[in-house]
């Protein structure tokens, strides 16, 4: 519990003396930046800022995608900076991810067109006039893949 002896001064022992404070302008980033493990571990000197890093090791790999069917989409995606690790980063180099992001805006706003549009609403809300809608668009698909 407390250490005191007799005729001595309590002297409370400070804990972070210790401990030195890293100063508040230094970053260490610790971080596997490729797929393949290293053969052996190498210290960079030299690299100050975190584009030199990305320019030195160069991170990307290599990844799949399952698309709706059950085929597979295999992309290489590089990392040049940190937003590239974002959605939108890695949106932007993969073709597949891109297309995926397209169908989602345009299915956004069909649905924005659905809510807003009053004829398209009661269409959609009558059966029979939805499968007749249905009908309609199927053939100007059909249409249109005809013309490519």
């Amino acid at each position: 519990m407390y250490d005191y002896g007799i005729g001595g001064q309590e002297v409370p022992k400070d804990a972070s003396e210790g401990i030195a404070d890293i100063p508040q302008n230094r970053t260490l980033l610790v971080e596997k930046l490729t797929q393949d493990d290293p053969l052996k571990p190498e210290v960079v000197q030299g690299l100050q800022t975190v584009e030199d890093v990305f320019r030195h090791f160069a991170p990307q790999v290599e990844t799949s995608f399952r698309r709706q069917d059950g085929s597979v989409v295999t992309e290489k995606l590089s990392f040049n900076s940190l937003a590239d690790f974002g959605a939108m980063g890695i949106t932007r180099q993969s073709s597949y991810l891109n297309e995926l992001a397209q169908e989602s805006s345009e299915y956004i706003k069909i649905m924005r067109q659905l809510k807003s549009n009053k004829m398209i609403r009661q269409v959609v809300e009558d059966p029979a006039n939805k499968q007749h809608f249905l009908n309609a668009l199927h053939a100007l698909i059909q249409e249109l893949e005809e013309i490519k």
